[in-house]
């Protein structure tokens, strides 16, 4: 593991899980390799030195027994928000308050440690910056499904927009273009996800069903890293078969199995 400069601060990392998503309802139970995918999550997130607590966000007691059941920590939270961020904010907001609040999706169940780090090395470099995500290269076939973030940023790094869509566009015909998806692991500071539940929801983090439209549509900076640590995210249940295969020669998965 590396080592990191919290800088004094604390830092948490919240998960947000819920059952009845309309593309998978019952994902976060899903089996992998043995265990369900929100333990995966939450106990690979726990190996990162850096994070001070971890928390799953749910508004199912199924989902808070369970992760109480593996020795996890889980806070209920509503059932009546739009988007993840605001799960993670309702729960940020029961617990000690955290200088930054690394919100990691349920569905990562890959996600490794300097994952985590890399994406919060920015807030702590720049006090400007509102949220991270990192970013990975992908391929024109990938950037076709709908079920992968893209995202497209300016020379420094900041997010200009998100979509489903493959952006950007091939108008000009077969020249090679540089695709990137979102990996969804996005830290906010204490008062920028506080900022992100004031903000009224905006009409292309709407039509794109994105949390960090909001955000960029609202004027806030919100900075990408390119990562090439390998993960893999579960949208669909089509995706679980290659997540197993992964697991079954993962590195980490001895230290909590």
């Amino acid at each position: 593991m590396s080592t990191f400069d919290k800088k004094g601060k604390r830092i948490i990392c919240i998960i947000p899980a819920r059952l009845g998503s309309y593309r998978f309802p019952t994902k976060p139970f899903v089996d992998i390799y043995g265990k369900p995918m929100i333990e995966h999550v939450y106990k690979r997130a726990a190996l990162c030195k850096m994070l001070d607590e971890v928390y799953v966000a749910t508004p199912n007691q199924e989902i808070y027994d369970r992760v109480e059941a593996f020795g996890g920590k889980a806070i209920m939270t509503t059932d009546d928000v739009r988007r993840a961020s605001d799960r993670v904010a309702q729960a940020a907001f029961k617990v000690e308050k955290a200088d930054i609040i690394v919100n990691l999706q349920g569905d990562e169940p890959l996600v490794r440690p300097e994952m985590i780090e890399m994406a919060v090395q920015p807030l702590l470099d720049d006090p400007t910056i509102s949220c991270v995500s990192l970013m990975q290269k992908i391929g024109y076939e990938e950037a076709t499904d709908i079920h992968e973030i893209k995202v497209v940023h300016d020379t420094n790094n900041m997010v200009l927009y998100l979509s489903r869509e493959p952006i950007p566009s091939k108008f000009m015909g077969d020249k090679v273009i540089p695709y990137y998806k979102q990996v969804c692991v996005f830290p906010y500071t204490y008062e920028s996800l506080k900022d992100f539940t004031e903000l009224e929801s905006t009409p292309l983090e709407i039509l794109e069903s994105i949390d960090l439209m909001r955000l960029v549509e609202h004027g806030r900076k919100v900075k990408v890293v390119e990562t090439n640590v390998e993960s893999y995210s579960i949208d669909v249940p089509e995706d679980v078969p290659k997540a197993v295969e992964i697991m079954k020669k993962d590195d980490l998965f001895p230290l909590y199995s």
